[in-house]
């Protein structure tokens, strides 16, 4: 267990990587590494071997953020349901010790099948909605005869990257409002799970006192991403960091992604050239996701690439994908400072 009900959302590809996962741990908190893309920054990485340098690269970075954060710290994996080798992914993430599997982007219906010989890790999806956390559950305990360890609660009104619902009119609907959902589930687990399975609220959340609001709607936990993106201990190039201390409330945008879904980004030029219809393709680097339209249809780009393209702090052609609060970001802050906003009794 955590010292601290806080977990480090996570971002990708490799914004949230070991140095910012390791850190978050040390602090206290759940320190999550995303796995998408790790194969692309990995020496493992030939050019041509992305699926198998990316289950290397997931393990690497699960024991370079165990050297970082110590004895005790907790060590999440996000695994986005939508990758094409998402079963590979849960389960190098599991061979490298993790300790909890964070499950979005889609319905995590077999994760217990793929994590199913590590019953000690644990295993969290991300969810909009108390339609799909009771979907998960209801199908897990039926099939495999346990139930979530938690649900992350995320909204698309505040949330960055990929938010969660499939329309875009569904970002700002006020039935997926944490105010909305995490009541609902919380109701739903003491009532129906007969255990005490935390909701942690997500999407929005800046300092304490977005916390204890969170806290009072029945949530134990939250999930932060966008101010973690932005400081010192963070994986990512200085030059992305500083496209976020920029940002202003006009340089926040929707856009549809190539997987289909609508997402928070900044508008970098990339992205301004893409929602004004003249975006230039980006070659497709590995067939990544199970449902892209740049691989089935030739439209939109190679979001991998334009992902790894901002991670280096290429601002002309990369995909910044931010939360809200990203125009609160003025400065590079350090993790421990962070945490100390949330919990002033830090030792």
């Amino acid at each position: 267990m955590p010292r601290y009900p806080l977990i480090q959302g996570g971002m990708g590809v490799a914004i949230s990587g070991p140095s910012l996962a390791g850190h978050v741990a040390k602090c206290g908190g759940v320190g999550t590494i995303a796995s998408v893309g790790l194969a692309a920054n990995s020496p493992h990485y030939n050019g041509r071997n992305y699926f198998d340098a990316n289950q290397l690269a997931v393990k690497d970075a699960i024991a370079d953020a165990r050297k970082i954060a110590g004895p005790g710290g907790v060590i999440a994996v996000n695994c986005m349901v939508a990758l094409t080798d998402y079963d590979r992914q849960t389960l190098s993430a599991c061979q490298g010790g993790v300790d909890v599997i964070i499950s979005g982007a889609g319905l995590p219906l077999r994760l217990p099948e793929y994590t199913r010989d590590f019953p000690d890790v644990a295993l969290v999806p991300i969810v909009s909605s108390l339609k799909a956390a009771a979907l998960i559950t209801r199908r897990w305990e039926k099939t495999y005869g346990r139930v979530p360890d938690g649900f992350v609660v995320e909204t698309p009104k505040y949330a960055g990257g990929h938010l969660g619902v499939t329309k875009m009119d569904q970002v700002d609907d006020e039935q997926f409002t944490l105010e909305r959902v995490i009541p609902e589930l919380v109701e739903f687990v003491e009532k129906e799970m007969g255990s005490d399975i935390p909701v942690i609220g997500a999407g929005g959340i800046w300092g304490r006192e977005d916390m204890e609001k969170v806290f009072a709607l029945g949530a134990k936990g939250v999930q932060i991403g966008t101010r973690f993106a932005c400081t010192f201990e963070g994986d990512a190039s200085d030059r992305f960091k500083q496209a976020f201390i920029d940002a202003t409330e006009e340089d926040v945008v929707i856009i549809h992604s190539p997987a289909g879904l609508p997402g928070r980004a900044l508008k970098s030029p990339f992205v301004a050239q893409y929602l004004e219809g003249n975006v230039k393709s980006k070659p497709c680097i590995a067939n990544c996701l199970t449902h892209c339209r740049y691989k089935t249809e030739k439209e939109t780009f190679c979001i991998a690439q334009a992902l790894i393209d901002s991670f280096r702090g290429n601002w002309e052609e990369g995909l910044f994908f931010c939360g809200s609060n990203v125009v609160k970001v003025k400065e590079m802050q350090h993790v421990e400072d962070i945490m100390r906003d949330f919990f002033p009794e830090m030792a």
